[in-house]
Protein backbone atom coordinates (compact mmCIF):
# COMPACT_ATOMS: atom_id res chain seq x y z
CA UNK A 1 0.00 0.00 0.00
CA UNK A 2 1.02 3.60 -0.58
CA UNK A 3 0.00 6.78 1.19
CA UNK A 4 -0.83 9.67 -1.14
CA UNK A 5 -1.18 12.94 0.80
CA UNK A 6 -3.70 15.57 -0.26
CA UNK A 7 -3.38 19.37 -0.48
CA UNK A 8 -0.59 20.69 1.77
CA UNK A 9 0.03 17.42 3.63
CA UNK A 10 3.39 15.66 3.86
CA UNK A 11 4.02 12.04 4.93
CA UNK A 12 7.20 11.58 6.98
CA UNK A 13 8.90 8.62 8.60
CA UNK A 14 10.80 9.27 11.80
CA UNK A 15 14.54 8.69 11.72
CA UNK A 16 15.54 6.29 14.50
CA UNK A 17 16.76 7.86 17.73
CA UNK A 18 20.35 7.44 18.78
CA UNK A 19 20.54 4.57 21.24
CA UNK A 20 23.79 5.62 22.91
CA UNK A 21 24.94 8.88 24.40
CA UNK A 22 28.09 10.66 23.24
CA UNK A 23 29.89 9.06 26.19
CA UNK A 24 28.90 5.60 24.93
CA UNK A 25 26.18 4.87 27.50
CA UNK A 26 23.42 2.67 26.06
CA UNK A 27 19.91 4.06 26.61
CA UNK A 28 16.93 1.77 27.25
CA UNK A 29 13.89 2.32 25.02
CA UNK A 30 11.94 4.05 27.79
CA UNK A 31 14.67 6.66 28.26
CA UNK A 32 14.88 7.60 24.59
CA UNK A 33 13.09 10.67 23.33
CA UNK A 34 10.85 10.51 20.30
CA UNK A 35 13.01 11.69 17.44
CA UNK A 36 12.05 14.98 15.86
CA UNK A 37 14.10 14.32 12.73
CA UNK A 38 12.13 12.68 9.94
CA UNK A 39 12.47 11.77 6.29
CA UNK A 40 9.87 12.90 3.76
CA UNK A 41 8.33 9.89 1.97
CA UNK A 42 5.45 11.61 0.11
CA UNK A 43 4.36 15.18 -0.65
CA UNK A 44 0.88 16.43 -1.53
CA UNK A 45 0.25 18.59 -4.60
CA UNK A 46 -0.41 21.84 -2.72
CA UNK A 47 -3.23 24.05 -3.97
CA UNK A 48 -5.84 26.19 -2.23
CA UNK A 49 -5.90 25.73 1.55
CA UNK A 50 -8.12 28.03 3.64
CA UNK A 51 -8.42 30.41 0.70
CA UNK A 52 -4.66 30.74 0.18
CA UNK A 53 -2.48 29.20 -2.53
CA UNK A 54 0.04 26.76 -0.98
CA UNK A 55 3.15 25.90 -3.00
CA UNK A 56 4.96 22.77 -1.84
CA UNK A 57 8.67 23.36 -1.21
CA UNK A 58 9.60 19.88 0.06
CA UNK A 59 10.75 16.85 -1.91
CA UNK A 60 10.73 13.12 -1.21
CA UNK A 61 13.96 12.22 0.60
CA UNK A 62 14.36 15.56 2.40
CA UNK A 63 15.35 15.26 6.06
CA UNK A 64 13.26 17.60 8.16
CA UNK A 65 12.56 18.57 11.76
CA UNK A 66 8.91 18.24 12.75
CA UNK A 67 7.27 19.77 15.82
CA UNK A 68 7.03 17.31 18.74
CA UNK A 69 3.24 17.26 18.90
CA UNK A 70 2.45 17.79 15.21
CA UNK A 71 0.58 15.56 12.81
CA UNK A 72 -1.30 12.31 12.86
CA UNK A 73 0.47 8.99 13.36
CA UNK A 74 -0.43 6.19 10.94
CA UNK A 75 0.80 2.58 10.87
CA UNK A 76 0.83 0.96 7.44
CA UNK A 77 2.31 -2.46 6.63
CA UNK A 78 4.06 -2.45 10.01
CA UNK A 79 5.79 0.90 9.41
CA UNK A 80 4.89 4.02 11.40
CA UNK A 81 4.40 7.24 9.45
CA UNK A 82 3.23 10.69 10.38
CA UNK A 83 1.03 12.93 8.23
CA UNK A 84 1.71 16.62 8.85
CA UNK A 85 0.93 19.91 7.17
CA UNK A 86 3.86 21.50 5.39
CA UNK A 87 3.55 24.41 7.85
CA UNK A 88 4.22 22.00 10.77
CA UNK A 89 7.71 21.28 9.44
CA UNK A 90 10.14 23.54 11.24
CA UNK A 91 13.30 23.10 9.15
CA UNK A 92 15.00 21.16 6.39
CA UNK A 93 18.35 19.57 7.32
CA UNK A 94 21.03 20.13 4.70
CA UNK A 95 24.17 18.01 4.80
Amino acid sequence: MKIKPLFDKVVVKRVEAQETTKAGILLPGSAQEKPQMSEVVAVGPGGMVDGKEVVMTLSVGDRVIVGKYSGTEVKLDGVEYMVVSQSDILAVIEE
